[in-house]
């Protein structure tokens, strides 16, 4: 193996540890919300993001960046959680064919519930994951790439 193969697999092991600690959360965070809040992960995902905007709603787009989610995935949940009274859509004034999402006082209600449940299922989850020496490593890179990432921010 070549120098420019140990770097693509040095890379692939990085890539392999995050993903792993990805799943590891993401399941930790399933469970607690799914048992206590009865939700998901993406939909807490988007009534989160909802209610940190200016107004409370987003346009269909925005809202399927903000969940890692294809625009039709995107509509099937809207759809689903709207039925459940937590959102609802707004036709947007300034463009006829633009739809706004927007929280419900149930959303956010049921929001106001969840969020302790998983900020304390993501601290769990993140102590349990220290535990495991294949990823501790990048759990104690975190707050160091926290940093970098606020400096990119301050100068974008």
């Amino acid at each position: 193996m070549g120098i420019a193969d140990d770097a693509v697999e040095v890379r692939a092991q990085g890539w392999r540890t995050l993903a792993a600690l990805h799943n590891f959360i993401e399941n930790e965070l399933e469970r607690s919300l799914s048992r206590e809040a009865g939700l998901s992960v993406v939909e807490y995902t988007v009534l989160d993001a909802l209610s940190r905007q200016d107004g409370w709603h987003m346009r269909m787009q925005q809202l399927a960046r903000a969940s890692a989610l294809s625009p039709s995935a995107t509509t099937r949940l809207v759809n689903r959680l709207e039925e459940r009274g937590l959102l609802t859509r707004v036709d947007c004034l300034d463009d006829r064919r633009g739809i706004y999402t927007e929280l419900t006082a149930g959303g956010h209600r049921l929001l106001d519930t969840a969020r302790p449940v998983h900020d304390d299922a993501l601290e769990a989850a993140l102590q349990e994951a220290h535990s495991i020496p294949e990823l501790a490593p990048l759990l104690d890179a975190l707050p160091q790439l926290a940093l970098a990432g606020a400096g990119a921010g301050a100068r974008s």
